[in-house]
């Protein structure tokens, strides 16, 4: 190596291509011993950042990709905030309190005013918490009973692996119900699976899989009327993670939230359709007494005490801050004229799907029926390809259209996923259907060799296996 690669980083008018710091190879596996320029190890890390996929042009993430520059601007300027000290921090902690009460009263929470809710770092985090509730209550009302609380569990259709997580972390049992042909969680089978251990049965208002809403109304109803033949009491959690922050505003009349007197909690993201940065969730309950007192904790706050809730402790308060400024900027007519048009791109991205004539729709985005997304599978007949082929072919372009096998009992059927998500508008969405159209003339050329196995090595998942299987556990 010449003389000129020996000396210091970062010398005045020296190329930045040039400096030592851009012909070594990056740090790897230690600790570096010696510091480098800030210029330069800025270039650095930005061009291996090159190799992450467009964010924008990512169609399997569900989290928002696309903010106002204020909104930027707010983070930014929220960094250095740590909305867990309270005391330090009281305008953060303001605001966060005020997003609860829009919250509570966009869910339609008996009293708005004195609703009991928390920010958290996402939405797995609220769902967390909510079921920790639960299953507090339930312990709680088994206790004063004078009966057994060491078994509890909770129903479910096919959720998101945070459930899983919830199950196994805090020793839950989760009854699963596997999918059927309409691959949504039916009242009957939920109800089936209830007994007096159940904490909540957890429908998914914006199923992971499809995009469809699971019947929460439907469930609730079937929940009464098993209490009336039993006795059982079975309260409702509802994952509303994806499906919130829209049906609120684009299918208002559906009866999913706290309208229902069984719901006793909702977990919703804010860094998904409530278009908050990455890093923002929220949890609500019905009323303060559906929060057991066991699970808080007081801190300081403007020379009083706060009630707070959470699993993590220091964490940023740019997320809240942005939420509150989405909330004020947008309104109800502004989020209803954003997700509408959310919905109005899905839908002719779903036509242009069904036009090709190799697919079937499995969801249209239709706002009654789920988020806006569309979801298809392979029409029935002989193909020259399948779909994780077609998500291969379409990486090549730069997107994400994520293909997948179905949970259990649908495992046999694979499907692919859209999700349109505040940024993506009409144009981009015909330079999509664009490539797709070449991808499908392709692959299905007549003198393209057909594999003789399905490709599912590069398949998108859903789903997480446990290190230990649940039938190993010692319960």
């Amino acid at each position: 190596m010449c003389a000129a690669h020996e000396t210091g980083d970062g010398a005045v008018g020296e190329d930045l291509f040039a400096s030592s710091v851009m012909v070594r190879p990056a740090p790897k596996d230690r600790f570096p011993s010696a510091e480098r320029g800030a210029r330069q190890v800025y270039q650095l890390i930005r061009d291996e950042l090159l190799l992450d996929g467009a964010s924008r042009m990512n169609l399997a993430t569900f989290c928002t990709t696309w903010l106002e520059d204020e909104a930027r601007r707010l983070m930014a300027e929220s960094m250095d905030k740590n909305i867990v000290d309270k005391d330090e921090y009281p305008q953060t902690a303001e605001l966060e309190r005020r997003c609860v009460h829009m919250l509570a009263d966009l869910f339609h929470a008996p009293d708005p005013a004195h609703a009991t809710g928390t920010s958290t770092v996402g939405s797995s985090e609220a769902a967390m918490l909510c079921g920790l509730a639960a299953k507090w209550r339930w312990r709680n009302r088994r206790q004063a009973a004078g009966k057994d609380h060491s078994r509890p569990n909770f129903v479910c259709g096919s959720v998101q692996v945070c459930w899983e997580k919830f199950a196994r972390y805090f020793d839950i049992e989760i009854r699963q119900v596997p999918m059927p042909a309409g691959h949504l969680l039916t009242p009957e089978a939920a109800v089936a699976r209830c007994d007096e251990n159940t904490i909540a049965v957890v429908p998914t208002f914006g199923q992971t899989f499809t995009g469809l809403f699971e019947d929460v109304a439907g469930i609730s109803a079937a929940l009464d009327d098993l209490q009336e033949r039993t006795g059982l009491d079975v309260p409702i959690h509802v994952d509303a993670a994806s499906g919130a922050f829209v049906a609120a505003f684009c299918a208002p009349d559906l009866r999913w939230d706290f309208r229902l007197p069984r719901v006793k909690s909702i977990n919703a993201s804010g860094h998904k359709t409530g278009l908050a940065p990455v890093g923002s969730g929220w949890a609500l309950w019905r009323e303060v007494d559906d929060l057991p007192k066991e699970l808080v904790f007081n801190v300081n706050y403007l020379g009083g005490e706060i009630p707070t809730v959470g699993l993590n402790f220091s964490r940023p308060g740019g997320q809240v801050i942005t939420s509150y400024y989405n909330f004020v900027r947008l309104g109800r007519a502004g989020y209803t004229k954003v997700q509408a048009a959310a919905y109005e791109v899905a839908q002719h991205i779903a036509a242009g799907v069904g036009e090709l004539g190799h697919f079937d729709l499995v969801y249209d985005a239709d706002p009654r029926r789920g988020i806006p997304a569309v979801t298809w599978q392979l029409a029935a007949g002989e193909h020259r390809f399948d779909l994780f082929e077609l998500a291969e072919e379409l990486r090549t372009r730069g997107w994400l259209v994520p293909a997948y096998t179905l949970p259990a009992d649908q495992q046999e059927t694979a499907v692919q996923r859209i999700v349109v998500r505040h940024g993506l508008s009409i144009d981009m969405a015909d330079l999509l259907l664009a490539d797709l159209r070449r991808a499908v003339t392709k692959l299905d050329h007549p003198e393209r060799q057909v594999p003789h196995e399905p490709t599912t090595a590069s398949g998108f998942n859903h789903d997480a296996t446990p290190a230990v299987p649940t039938e190993q556990l010692d319960r």
